[in-house]
């Protein structure tokens, strides 16, 4: 194996922008739905009824969700932010399944933006790809 090339070397340009740019989607999204919460729309209101929590609760959905995005878009804490927003997520397919809303449309959207969190972190992030190695490290 090439230097640098290691499960928790550093990520070649391609993959340090393609991290980028996978994170940043599923960040403008999250961004966007948690303010949206977080100033009450009521759009958010009527969504939150409409799955069954009280519309008391969007405000602390909101703020749970901006506190553990804050976590994943700072480098430092980024891991632990991505494992919370997995949380947060599959909270989210829980409710979608509760509900009975469709399974591509809404049961799995949550999925698919924790696959573009934790994709875009594995190609930035040398740590988690030295915790999760896709290759084995032959000498």
């Amino acid at each position: 194996m090439a230097a640098g090339t290691d499960a928790g070397g550093p990520a070649s340009r391609t993959a340090l922008w393609t991290g980028r740019i996978l994170s940043g989607l599923a960040v403008l999204f999250l961004l966007f739905d948690a303010a949206l919460k977080l100033m009450k729309l009521r759009v958010a209101i009527n969504a939150t009824i409409e799955l069954g929590y009280p519309a008391q609760f969007v405000l602390w959905i909101g703020a749970i969700e901006f506190i553990c995005l804050l976590l994943y878009v700072i480098p430092r804490t980024s891991i632990l932010g991505v494992i919370l927003l997995t949380g947060y997520l599959g909270g989210a397919v829980v409710t979608h399944v509760r509900v009975g809303n469709p399974l591509f449309s809404h049961v799995l959207f949550p999925i698919y933006i924790a696959l573009l969190l934790w994709g875009g972190l594995f190609l930035r992030e040398g740590r988690l790809r030295s915790l999760i190695p896709f290759q084995s490290q032959t000498e």
